[in-house]
């Protein structure tokens, strides 16, 4: 592995756990913008590197907020590395539009379910619009700032590797 690839991966994965300090308030807690700087990094790194970089922001945020799911918390990192790895890969195929829609999808809506079985479904009807919010909040951030990268490095940002 070249140091680049860990060295870029540790910086987003920290960025990701410095997002996860911007709450967004729900009825379940409250959730973050955690998730914005992994959706970032895949115009830099490849798919596995920003599926790791997620996975690792996530376990971070989670960390200082207590793990208020517990263990629960490591289903939700993979989760967040399957999903952030299928969205990295959809924009290195140039699915623009379609990476989105699965992102909001995959993560608003099918990232809970497991939580209608695992805890209750009062607890995922109750979470689902949080989610879904925060969601859609962080692929919006990550939508602005994606492009506004390439004014600064135009040479590295979405390109295919």
């Amino acid at each position: 592995m070249k140091l680049q690839r860990l060295t870029l991966t540790a910086m987003f994965a920290a960025l990701c756990a410095i997002g996860g300090l911007i709450k967004i308030p729900s009825g379940i807690g409250s959730l973050a913008l955690d998730t914005v700087p992994a959706i970032v990094s895949v115009a830099f790194l490849p798919p596995v590197f920003s599926g790791a970089a997620s996975l690792l922001g996530h376990l971070a945020s989670a960390l200082y907020a207590g793990f208020p799911l517990g263990p629960f918390h490591l289903l939700i990192a993979c989760e967040m590395f399957v999903i952030i790895l299928l969205f990295a890969r959809l924009h290195r195929a140039g699915h623009h539009v379609l990476k989105w829609l699965f992102f909001i999808i995959a993560n608003g809506l099918l990232a809970p379910l497991p939580f209608y079985f695992l805890v209750s479904p009062a607890f995922f009807f109750g979470a689902l619009p949080a989610i879904l919010v925060a969601t859609i909040l962080n692929a919006g951030v990550a939508a602005l700032v994606i492009p506004a990268l390439r004014h600064v490095s135009s040479s590295r940002v979405g390109i295919q590797r």
